[in-house]
């Protein structure tokens, strides 16, 4: 969260210029720095803090132009799209299209400052207004200590002259609004049934958009391939978790969304009854033979005794040669154990793990053994070949084995998990999907509408035709990408790369999101059969495709960012809390840091060997609205350029009575 000024309330008396002229002055400065991206300095200057915007999307816009430029990217609307997506901004700002909205409002580059100057000129007046009409409330009040409402005074008076206002900075591990799942992203049968669902049950798409995907992994995981370009190939299965509170109706959305998946698993255990019968009978008839066979040379010591041998051995080859198929199996259920799934996929190689509680992150986290197993998770989600380490006769290891995860936990199991020894280190946290919506208890409406009758057979039908058609393949099969899809992909791999840089977005997260675009090629092909799933689902994947695979990829990076500060398993939170400790304590003369530098945290404590191991850490406080960055001018000599700094948020200096630091 970064510092704002006030933006207007009810008890704010009207200024001028009035917001209309505000938002079109605000406007046309965007548009002048991406009509003359030169200007965004003096623009810069101008304007001073990003907090000046009326609009918050308008500050979200040109902090990130300003973050471009800095960085010497070139600034245009289509990077700038680029950008805005990837933090996952674009929606919330209006879109692609807002930014050629500020464009056609600029009449030209070269009156930037004048609209600059209306933006400030409209920033200052709102806070006097507000400032005012807040101490006019507190003299007001006929129970307010009059000391008191003399000290506020003097304060915000002292405030208003600094020309400096900052908001109540975001306790760490906390986060705003996310973005709400994209269904409209999905094939048009899918989203029809999950805004269905989730209009009926009063809970967010979110869960029942995740379950989608995890019934469409369970039909398609390990059984169907996609081919990026040769030699590059993602499995399709997914591992996906949706964690909400209690009483969010996760066990009915479940119900919902991967009824299906269990009826399809009891008709194929129906199908394969009589064939697993029959297989049962033979092998028992044949080892019948070789112990009635084995008990006549016990009893006849005299018989041709190489003749006996070679009849018996015969006899067993039949009987080994006899294969009982397994029951069939789509889900696993119950104390599922890395033990059972290795056992389990070592039976059936493609499984799911469907649960709506976090039963199964309890066997991850080790609450049943000393130590975490988590191999099989690890190597299940790849594809690695699997050691089963079963003692029979039967192939020892798995190739290609294929899991599907889709649980809907509380929030502390993902806490619980990411506390686990390994499952950060190790790359177990990096193979998830996470969702993380906002309860919507409170807020439910009483008597809903009922899941449409054509909605609810249209996708059991379709999802069922899925299933048999996937499950009855013999091999796994692979899809392959049309050329437009593949250099869509690249495109992804070069944004993302970037994003992967230090002063960038995903940089605390590099472990899950240098597996993004992997998780992107496993969603467009999911996409692509349930396009598909009355026709020709073999033809290749689609440039389209993958662009809404990336839209709903987009989705789960911001809730991942959001879950990794939750679950403090991201080092640079770590960090960030030991940074956020060390401004709270006092020098040696008692005084608190106002400023500070890169290089004065690296000194500050020994977890810090460089200015780059500390950057991802006052990249969150900075975040979280505990500091401000003030960005030197570049300078036009050679060499390195001026290091930035930050400006601490006063309430560091002074925590409230008996509050422990963060």
């Amino acid at each position: 969260m970064t510092a704002q000024y006030d933006r207007p309330t009810s008890n704010v008396i009207p200024f001028s210029p009035e917001p209309a002229e505000v938002l079109t002055a605000e406007q046309a400065v965007i548009g002048a720095a991406l009509l003359d991206p030169t200007r965004i300095p003096a623009l810069a200057e101008v304007l001073g803090d990003p907090g000046v915007f009326y609009r918050p999307a308008h500050e979200t816009i040109w902090r990130t132009i300003t973050r471009m430029a800095a960085a010497g990217r070139p600034v245009d609307p289509l990077l700038l799209t680029d950008v805005l997506r990837a933090q996952g901004d674009l929606n919330k700002v209006g879109g692609p299209g807002y930014l050629y909205t500020c464009l056609e409002a600029t009449p030209t580059a070269a009156n930037g400052d004048y609209y600059a100057d209306l933006v400030r000129a409209g920033a200052e007046r709102r806070r006097i207004n507000a400032t005012t009409s807040r101490l006019a409330h507190m003299a007001s009040d006929d129970q307010a200590n009059l000391n008191d409402v003399r000290t506020a005074a003097l304060a915000a008076l002292a405030d208003l002259a600094s020309g400096e206002t900052w908001l109540d900075p975001v306790p760490l591990g906390s986060h705003g609004a996310l973005p709400t799942f994209p269904v409209h992203a999905l094939p048009k049968w899918v989203g029809a049934y999950v805004e269905a669902v989730a209009e009926f049950t009063q809970t967010p798409p979110d869960l029942a958009a995740t379950m989608a995907l995890a019934a469409l992994s369970t039909a398609a995981g390990g059984r169907v391939n996609v081919e990026i370009r040769p030699g590059w190939r993602e499995q399709s299965n997914l591992y996906l978790v949706c964690a909400m509170p209690p009483a969010s109706r996760k066990s009915d959305v479940f119900a919902f969304m991967t009824g299906p998946v269990y009826r399809v698993e009891d008709e194929l255990r129906e199908g394969a009854k009589a064939r697993i019968i029959e297989a049962e009978t033979a092998k028992e008839t044949a080892l019948a033979e070789v112990e009635a066979l084995m008990a006549k040379a016990r009893k006849n010591p005299d018989l041709d005794r190489a003749h006996l041998v070679a009849e018996i051995s015969a006899a067993r080859m039949v009987a080994d040669d006899i294969t009982v198929p397994p029951t069939p199996r789509l889900t696993m259920s119950g104390d599922l154990t890395p033990e059972t799934v290795t056992h389990h996929l070592g039976v059936h190689r493609c499984l799911a793990a469907l649960s709506p509680e976090g039963d199964l992150f309890d066997s991850i986290a080790g609450r049943y053994s000393s130590k975490p197993n988590l191999g099989v998770f690890l190597q299940a989600h790849k594809g690695e070949r699997l050691q089963t380490d079963r003692i029979t006769r039967e192939q020892p290891t798995v190739d290609k084995p294929a899991l599907t995860i889709g649980v809907t936990p509380q929030p502390a199991v993902l806490q619980e998990l990411g506390a686990a020894p390994g499952a950060r280190d190790r790359g177990l946290l990096a193979r998830f999907l996470y969702s993380l919506p906002a309860s919507n208890l409170g807020y439910r409406k009483i008597r809903t509408t009922p899941v449409p009758d054509p909605v609810a057979t249209t996708y059991d039908v379709r999802l069922t035709a899925l299933l048999h058609t996937l499950t009855a393949l013999d091999e796994p099969v692979t899809v392959t990408m049309t050329e437009a899809a593949d250099l869509a992909v690249e495109k992804l791999q070069e944004k993302f790369e970037v994003q992967l840089r230090p002063d960038e977005p995903l940089a605390h997260i590099k472990d899950w999101a240098g597996k993004l675009v992997g998780h992107i090629a496993r969603i467009a092909v999911l996409l692509h059969l349930a396009d598909h799933v009355a026709g020709d689902w073999r033809v290749p994947v689609e440039a389209a495709t993958v662009d809404r695979a990336a839209e709903i990829a987009e989705y789960y990076t911001a809730h991942t960012l959001a879950v990794f500060d939750l679950i403090a398993a991201d080092p640079a939170t770590d960090d960030a809390h030991a940074l956020l400790q060390w401004l709270q304590r006092p020098r040696k003369d008692g005084t608190h840091r106002t400023h500070i530098k890169a290089h004065d945290a690296v000194a500050s404590s020994r977890r810090f060997k460089k200015v780059a191991d500390v950057e991802p850490a006052l990249n969150l406080l900075e975040q979280h609205g505990w500091l401000r960055t003030d960005q030197p001018p570049a300078s036009s000599q050679r060499g390195r350029q001026p290091a930035a700094t930050y400006r601490v948020h006063p309430a560091v200096g002074t925590p409230a009575d008996g509050a422990e630091a963060p």
